[in-house]
């Protein structure tokens, strides 16, 4: 494995696929903002949790370009196609998986069964993340592909 190579496209392929997600906010494609719910899973405070949500979103890229590149490294090959469908998939169990476990574990979002408490303010993802907006899945999907697509396209083997 060429760390130097994980590191350096984890890094970039994150930073990417954070400002695709918080574009597609800031154009209203979506309500969804990654860094502010993992940050609020350990501040209340808005700033922080951007913050801190950051720092954990960027270390979950690192870490995730990790198993991207294990697979890489077992097929013997990468390339965008193979990194891009590799996103894909992740796309898929982040918003079929991840996003939907969210409320069991994080202290501050309600559940579709719980609603809203002083507590728990934050609004539960749904189903493939559409309580965020009907575009988020598709904006998710797009930004995965593109993280697997750049990690594939540029990761270099040792």
């Amino acid at each position: 494995m060429n760390v130097p190579s994980v590191l350096l496209w984890g890094f970039v392929a994150t930073v990417v696929l954070t400002t695709v997600l918080s574009a597609a906010r800031a154009l209203g494609l979506s309500r969804m903002s990654i860094p502010y719910l993992l940050g609020t899973m350990f501040t209340a405070d808005h700033d922080r949790a951007e913050f801190f949500g950051f720092l954990v979103h960027m270390t979950l890229g690192w870490l995730f370009a990790l198993l991207y590149v294990a697979a890489f490294e077992s097929w013997g090959f990468a390339n965008v196609w193979l990194g891009a469908g590799i996103g894909v998939v992740h796309a898929f169990a982040v918003l079929l998986v991840a996003i939907t476990w969210l409320p069991a574990f994080h202290p501050r979002m309600a559940s579709e069964r719980r609603g809203p408490e002083l507590t728990r303010a934050l609004e539960p993802p749904g189903f493939l993340a559409l309580n965020y907006g009907r575009r988020t899945p598709v904006v998710t999907v797009l930004a995965h592909l593109l993280y697997g697509a750049i990690l594939g396209g540029f990761y270099r083997f040792a």
